[in-house]
């Protein structure tokens, strides 16, 4: 469960700006929002969605890319440790060219809550810290620092494995990897301590940007094809958003085995289901026709895409955050609507946020004023990130109206003739 994002210096980020999942306890509608479950700790409740608006290259992609970050490093192959890292710091202000992007996420992962803070250049990891909160009390685990002297590492005293594990764990982080990946993969399986936070970073926050969603479409068929049993949960969710599907196939020509593929990275899982062969049968009142995956609409393709991370995410232990760049892309508005109402209503602890244009859900009623997001560029072309909730207003307003008339900021300045 995501509490807060922080992000600085990165793209089209100058200053930090952070986006809150914390609910504002003043306003209803409380199936959007659920406790967090900690063991302990007393935390504000936490939103189910937020959507976020904002002009074109106003920031709302970059912010979902930052958000995505460590699942970009964690995809580094070993091997290729000589490319760039992949960040890239404002560029409109000379005094930040050398300074480092940073991240920082707080969530909640196996009932304790976890601050994880991540600075970097395109060369090399400057600072990593992650912090937990037992009791709600500030509990350091490791601190890597680099500054003019060198690379410095500080262990807590309840960090588990020991003075020589933990030493070993430094000697095997390179300056381009991230020392919590090396030390769960280094370690044994009863040294939880890290392993429970590393674990939301890979499974727990799924981040899809715009150019991920191709491959997903076919990595969605692929799995099928490990896990055929959930053929009909993929045509039941095409056919309730009025795609009426009703058969999947999958060629099995050069087909790896089930066991193969659970062996495959993410990106080579994508590359290896990008040479099957897709055919959809669709259905009508004179009768089915099969179709080539290449011959669907975007927004069948998207959708299928879509899915796949969906279905984990709601398959999950019900503690997921799916984070998603443009979900509207080629959706009819009443079917974004209809997925946000079911996410809504999944009885699960999982989180949605997504980047949009499209208004039509302001007018839904089915969000609150503090799940609407604006990413808006100053005169510096500097990202700024705010809730509509800052702003003074009613509950009951119309949020689309006040949102064109310009009260909340975010919109494009048009120059015409």
């Amino acid at each position: 469960m995501l509490i807060e994002f922080s992000v600085s210096n990165f793209r089209s980020f100058r200053d930090r700006q952070t986006l809150s999942m914390a609910a504002s306890p003043l306003l209803s509608k409380s199936r959007n929002t659920f406790k967090a479950a900690t063991n302990a700790e007393e935390l504000p409740e936490l939103l189910k969605v937020a959507a976020i608006y904002g002009p074109n290259a106003s920031g709302k992609s970059s912010l979902i890319r930052a958000m995505g970050i460590v699942g970009s490093l964690l995809a580094i192959p070993a091997d290729t440790m000589d490319a760039a890292l992949p960040v890239s710091a404002f560029r409109f202000d000379e005094t930040l060219k050398d300074e480092p992007s940073a991240f920082e996420y707080d969530f909640v992962q196996g009932g304790l809550r976890y601050r994880f803070v991540l600075g970097l250049t395109a060369q090399r990891i400057v600072h990593e810290q992650l912090l937990c909160f037992p009791q709600g009390k500030e509990t350091l685990l490791y601190r890597r620092q680099v500054d003019a002297q060198g690379e410095h590492y500080l262990f807590g005293e309840t960090l588990e494995g020991g003075k020589e594990v933990h030493r070993a764990w430094q000697r095997l982080t390179s300056p381009k990897m991230l020392f919590i990946a090396q030390a769960v993969i280094h370690s044994s399986e009863e040294l939880m301590q890290l392993r429970v936070p590393f674990s939301w970073f890979q499974s727990g926050l799924l981040v899809i940007e715009q150019n991920n969603m191709p491959g997903l479409s076919t990595a969605s068929i692929r799995f099928l094809q490990m896990v055929k049993s959930h053929t009909s949960d993929l045509r039941d969710f095409l056919c309730a958003l009025d795609i009426p599907v009703s058969a999947i196939q999958l060629s099995p020509d050069d087909a790896a085995s089930a066991a193969d593929n659970r062996k495959l990275t993410l990106k080579e899982f994508i590359a290896a289901a990008q040479r099957d062969k897709l055919t959809l049968t669709h259905s009508s009142m004179s009768g089915e026709a099969e179709f080539d995956f290449s011959e669907e609409s975007c927004g069948t393709k998207n959708l299928i895409g879509f899915w796949l991370p969906w279905f984990m995410m709601n398959q999950a232990g019900g503690s997921g955050v799916l984070s998603v760049d443009e979900l509207s892309s080629s959706l009819h508005p009443e079917i974004v609507a209809d997925l946000i109402a079911r996410h809504l209503d999944n009885g699960l602890n999982t989180q949605l946020i997504f980047t949009t244009h499209d208004t039509h859900l302001m007018n839904e009623k089915i969000l609150r004023r503090d799940q609407f997001w604006i990413t808006e560029r100053d005169a510096h072309a500097a990202t700024h990130l705010f809730s509509v909730h800052d702003f003074e207003g009613q509950e009951s307003e119309d949020v689309e109206k006040r949102y064109f008339e310009g009260r909340y900021r975010g919109l494009p300045l048009i120059r015409r003739g």
